[in-house]
């Protein structure tokens, strides 16, 4: 049993900042890869950032420039700097984790979504 929780979304305008925070707690070997991804109304799930245990980080184009993914490992936490915001940023940002639960055991888990509104 793994839980997510997020922190952090909210109402911010054009051009202004928010941090996300995502922390995973419960039975868990090990963190792999964290994750966030967006959904915004009538759209699919898209990737935003990824960050590997070790570090390594990903980015969908439209936000590389502007969102830095990190991680705390000792806190088990994920985050993400949203800086430059703009309107499009707008959707449900979405925490994901791949848990190593236990030997041979790997699950994608997700946390419950945090609305991000960006006004012109």
């Amino acid at each position: 049993q793994v839980q997510l929780v997020e922190s952090g979304g909210g109402l911010v305008q054009a051009g202004g900042s928010l941090r996300l925070s995502c922390a995973a707690s419960g039975s868990i070997f090990s963190i792999n890869t964290m994750g966030w991804y967006r959904q915004a109304p009538g759209k699919q799930r898209d990737l935003v950032a990824t960050i590997t245990s070790g570090g390594s980080t990903n980015y969908a184009d439209s936000v590389k420039d502007r969102f830095t993914i990190s991680r705390d490992n000792a806190k088990n936490t994920v985050y993400l700097q949203m800086n430059s915001l703009r309107p499009e940023d707008t959707a449900v940002y979405y925490c994901n984790a791949r848990i190593t639960v236990r030997a041979g055991y790997i699950v994608d888990y997700w946390g419950q979504g945090t609305q991000v509104t960006v006004s012109s």
